[in-house]
């Protein structure tokens, strides 16, 4: 990382994404042609699915849900190293993840927004109170708040669904001296349009390849997120000692 002048940057948004859990052995939501196991995104990721379908949708986010129990998905590298960055950086920290798994909680991360929800939480539709919830979810069992069957589904921000947080995000990204992507498509917007928000920030993309937003990015970190991230958290952590 560059360090003429970063002894004057404080404030530190990072932003990541799928490829970050990739290598903690959580499948990425999008495959080929769209499918994923079998199913189109359409059929389990909107509200008209869940409305059409309930069922479907439950036993799919069961299915994701079962995948954060396995204890080989754990925490990785890059996700222990953000958490260490978080606890020793002066000034102020961001961690925004379109993620829904729950690994950088576990690694430690507390200044954490979710903007695209979370895999082990639910919501009930009819009193709007939310849940944590880690185990299966059957379409038969009522609300613990409000007692309604059929109205929970997973707390997750489906496609035509605004993001959650985005009004804190826009904010952090507006002060933000620095802007970190971690392992993004920079194809799934707003997400891939932070960079242009970050307007007067330092910009660092860290990735396995170029994205369509690279260009975008004053330096790059090529590689796997648990060796690139560390290194890059290390020379932050120099920067902050200066």
């Amino acid at each position: 990382m560059t360090t003429e002048n970063t002894v004057l940057y404080k404030n530190i948004v990072i932003l990541t994404g799928a490829g970050i859990s990739a290598e903690s052995g959580i499948r990425t939501f999008r495959d080929q042609d769209g499918l994923w196991e079998e199913h189109r995104i359409e059929d389990v990721a909107t509200p008209d699915a869940f409305r059409r379908d309930p069922a479907l949708v439950q036993r799919f986010y069961n299915l994701r849900r079962a995948q954060l129990r396995d204890p080989s998905v754990q925490p990785n590298a890059a996700h222990m190293a953000l958490a260490e960055l978080e606890k020793h950086w002066e000034g102020q920290f961001l961690l925004v993840t379109q993620n829904v798994d729950n690994l950088h909680r576990r690694a430690g991360s507390k200044n954490l927004l979710h903007m695209h929800g979370k895999l082990d939480q639910v919501f009930c539709l009819n009193c709007d109170e939310h849940f944590t919830w880690v185990d299966d979810w059957d379409l038969e069992a009522p609300c613990p708040s409000c007692g309604k069957v059929g109205s929970v589904r997973p707390d997750i921000v489906w496609f035509g669904e605004m993001p959650y947080f985005s009004d804190e995000i826009y904010a952090a990204l507006e002060k933000a001296d620095f802007f970190v992507s971690i392992g993004t498509s920079g194809n799934v917007y707003p997400a891939a349009g932070f960079v242009q928000l970050a307007w007067k920030a330092h910009k660092i993309e860290v990735n396995l390849k170029d994205t369509e937003i690279s260009r975008a990015f004053s330096e790059h970190f090529i590689g796997p997120a648990s060796v690139e991230v560390p290194r890059l958290v290390q020379a932050f952590l120099e920067v902050n000692k200066e």
